[in-house]
């Protein structure tokens, strides 16, 4: 399905740009979430004449991701946790707990900006977790986790 995108994508391209992708993605995702419309010729016409607007406003959603990943320059989160003798956590650490630690601190991070590409954490240590603000912004937090 051939597609006309109102915002920035993450590996799919920028605004304005009519691309091609599969129905599901589209119907399921981009069209509900307001980041696309269908490329039809009455479409295209009307994104031009709100291109402006629209470009105005990427602008400004980028300018608010910055500020937001500037707070968490100097962040570390650490996480206080029940844990067996030989460091396995009783549970796992998910998007939901670094979201809530972050927020404690001040930074404003909801769960589907926490990107945890080795999955939850199920043990004791040191790690690095991605925050995903912007399609253009992401800051590395680094998590301690420690047991009782």
């Amino acid at each position: 399905m051939n597609i006309i995108l109102l915002e920035r994508v993450g590996n799919l391209g920028d605004l304005g740009e009519e691309v091609n992708v599969k129905n599901g993605f589209a119907r399921n995702f981009l069209i509900p979430n307001g980041k696309a419309v269908r490329a039809t010729e009455d479409n295209r016409q009307v994104f031009e004449k709100q291109r402006n607007e629209l470009e105005s406003v990427a602008k400004t959603k980028l300018s608010d991701a910055e500020a937001r990943a500037s707070k968490l320059d100097d962040v570390v989160v650490n996480l206080v946790v029940r844990a067996s003798e030989e460091g396995k956590l009783y549970g796992s650490i998910g998007t939901v707990e670094i979201s809530r630690a972050l927020s404690e601190q001040g930074a404003e991070i909801s769960k589907a900006e926490v990107r945890m590409p080795d999955g939850v954490i199920r043990s004791i240590g040191q790690y690095e977790v991605d925050i995903q603000m912007h399609a253009d912004v992401a800051r590395t937090v680094p998590v301690n986790v420690v047991a009782e």
